[in-house]
């Protein structure tokens, strides 16, 4: 996963350099070896549409890198998260056009969640810690997670969790994802760092933390823990879901860190659970091919329903289960995306996908049809 990513951020001072020279278009000119957008993708009645030009920005003025996650707000305003310093948040109409952006000091801009206090939202951005110099050359430090307002207000910070006692010397802090709980506990997942996730109360102080490589049973490790959900559809039993992506699985634990099960999904690099009604959506940022082996530029959108089973996968192949037991899932024959890395979903059941390494591009809308 790191290897995978520090190449990319070695290579893309170059492609950085290209995309600048050029005159201002739309991002869909950069889109490479993807299904024109009439073509149909999904099963079992989740289907869609690609709309691979549904953001109206230009490449001059609102570059990117890497677009990372999205999520909705009251108002129904699309907010981005990207690592380009240039403008770290993107804030969308459904439309797609551009309504705000801010944010120029997360070189390593990765996780983005939203709360809802008071009638008021307020943003949880994580930074992993890796970053690019001048020279294209990347570097990794400690990574971050800051509340703000929407507008970019920093309300606290939190830190490397050894400042406060509960992280070795050795242990490093690289956080990708924050989850809120409904009583306001905030959950670090620390996917690439030590990956434990660490449970602060609303204020950002330090309740416990889970997970990590050390647990006797094993299931109770995570391997780049890479997105955490609070998953709240059994509204007497909230949990959390827990990526361990080089698991190709979703682990659930109690809300204090108590593990319950895992969820499979062999060949998927999953990102993290996005739920929406009954159902769950996720980015697959990777897949494996027929003999097992993982390869870039192979992910897709993969969706569960209310029980945890795959119903469809957009960009991929169709779920297969044989005596209850999801196969492998290969990236469709004619690849839709590259690394699908994250989910946002619409109160008209559209789709809205961020990507990570895949030619500087702005979120692809599915359409729901």
């Amino acid at each position: 996963m790191e290897k995978s990513r520090r190449n990319f951020i070695k290579n893309s001072a170059i492609a950085s350099a290209l995309v600048a020279a050029a005159p201002a278009k739309s991002f869909s000119i950069l889109h490479k070896d993807i299904q024109p957008d009439d073509h149909t993708i999904g099963h079992n009645g989740f289907t869609y549409k690609a709309d691979k030009g549904w953001a109206k920005i230009s490449v001059n003025s609102n570059p990117l890198a890497n677009c990372h996650e999205m999520v909705q707000d009251s108002k129904g305003r699309l907010i981005m998260l990207g690592d380009h310093t240039h403008n770290n948040i993107l804030i969308f109409d459904k439309s797609g056009k551009l309504l705000d952006y801010w944010g120029t000091s997360l070189p390593g801009g990765h996780g983005l969640s939203i709360s809802k206090e008071g009638g008021e939202d307020f943003l949880l951005l994580t930074d992993c810690g890796w970053a690019s110099d001048r020279t294209g050359a990347n570097y990794g430090q400690s990574g971050q997670v800051l509340k703000t307002t929407l507008d970019g207000k920093l309300i606290f910070a939190i830190g490397h969790p050894r400042t406060i006692g509960i992280y070795k010397d050795d242990e490093p802090f690289k956080p990708t994802e924050t989850a809120v709980a409904p009583n306001g506990d905030i959950y670090v997942a620390d996917g690439y760092g030590s990956d434990y996730i660490i449970q602060y109360n609303s204020k950002g102080q330090y309740i416990r933390h889970f997970g990590g490589h050390h647990n006797t049973n094993k299931d109770h490790n995570l391997v780049n823990a890479h997105g955490i959900t609070v998953d709240t559809r059994d509204k007497n039993n909230p949990t959390l879901i827990c990526t361990s992506r080089e698991e190709n699985c979703f682990k659930i634990f109690t809300l204090d860190g108590k593990f319950i099960k895992r969820i499979d999904m062999p060949g998927m690099y999953v990102c993290r659970a996005v739920i929406n009604e009954q159902n769950i959506y996720a980015g697959v940022c990777w897949s494996k091919d027929a003999a097992g082996k993982r390869f870039d530029y192979s992910g897709f959108v993969t969706i569960l329903d209310a029980d945890n089973k795959v119903i469809s996968n957009p960009g991929g192949a169709a779920p297969v289960y044989k005596n209850g037991v999801l196969q492998q899932t290969l990236q469709a024959t004619n690849p839709v995306f590259q690394h699908g890395h994250d989910v946002c979903v619409d109160e008209d059941k559209n789709v809205y996908v961020c990507q990570w390494n895949a030619y500087h591009t702005a979120p692809v809308k599915l359409t729901r049809v």
